[in-house]
């Protein structure tokens, strides 16, 4: 058995520490020591983006939001099921998981920042959906902090809060 490799580590929001591992062609994203993410396990992105995409109509151009990048589960999941004129947006607040993505899980989720429908801003989704006009998207994914409990980044609680959620709603086409 190899030992495991980190690849690479970060300050991410806050000043907390992001690493990520490799171990026998397994990665994993560690927040301050714990983990936050790991490849084995991405079941409940896919079926996030199988959910979401239910809203869209056959045939239609879906304009998706995806809050978060991490390993790209979310986004890999939407574009294997999503059109080809479908129009994907990722905002991730953490640069480095961007770079992490082009340099290392390449093999793990194949060239998905390269996807044409893909577009990637850096930044804080509850901030972006504040300030986009209103109906811009079909669906809206939440792929940030392990849900609204256990939070990478405290400040992500306001997307959570009345105000956050009336922003979602705001966004979000009929």
């Amino acid at each position: 058995m190899k030992a495991r490799q980190r690849l690479g580590h970060a300050t991410g929001p806050q000043g907390g520490c992001l690493e990520l591992f490799e171990h026998d062609g397994a990665y994993t994203i560690l927040w301050d020591g714990q983990i936050l993410m790991d490849s084995r396990t991405h079941t409940s992105e896919y079926q996030m983006g199988d959910l979401g995409l239910a809203r869209c109509e056959p045939g239609s151009t879906p304009r998706i939001l995806i809050g978060g990048l991490g390993l790209g589960y979310t986004l890999k999941g939407v574009l294997e099921k999503a059109s080809a004129q479908a129009v994907v947006e990722v905002v991730e607040c953490v640069d480095t998981l961007v770079d992490w993505n082009h340099r290392f899980l390449q093999d793990l989720n194949g060239h998905l920042l390269k996807d044409e429908r893909v577009s990637v801003t850096i930044g804080d989704v509850g901030q972006h959906l504040r300030q986009v006009d209103g109906g811009t998207y079909d669906v809206i994914l939440l792929d940030v902090d392990n849900g609204p409990v256990a939070m990478v980044d405290v400040q992500n609680a306001a997307l959570y809060s009345s105000r956050g959620l009336q922003a979602i709603s705001r966004s979000l086409a009929e």
